[in-house]
C-alpha cells in the first residue's frame, strides 16, 4: 500500500521506513492507514445525490482515530 504524501515525508525522514511504517500501522484501530482511496470515496458518496440528506455534520475518514482513548499515565514523583 502505497502511502501518501504526509507519511511517504514521514517514512523518508525515519532511519528504517519499514519498521516505521510497521509502527506507524500498529498504532492505527484498524491496524493499517486509511488510504486515499478510501477518503476519496468518502468525498465521493457525499457529492452524490444519494447524501443528499446529509448536512451539517463532519464525517472522519480516520480508520478510528477519533474515537480513541488515550490511557493517562501514573504521576511519577
Amino acid at each position: 500500500m502505497s502511502a501518501g504524501p504526509w507519511t511517504g515525508r514521514l517514512l523518508d525522514r525515519a532511519d528504517d521506513p519499514a519498521a516505521e511504517r510497521v509502527a506507524l500501522n500498529a498504532r492505527q484501530p484498524m491496524g493499517r492507514m486509511v488510504t486515499a482511496d478510501e477518503v476519496a470515496a468518502a468525498i465521493a458518496h457525499l457529492a452524490s445525490p444519494s447524501a443528499s440528506g446529509i448536512t451539517g455534520t463532519a464525517l472522519a475518514v480516520d480508520g478510528g482515530m477519533q474515537g480513541l482513548r488515550l490511557r493517562l499515565r501514573p504521576a511519577t514523583t
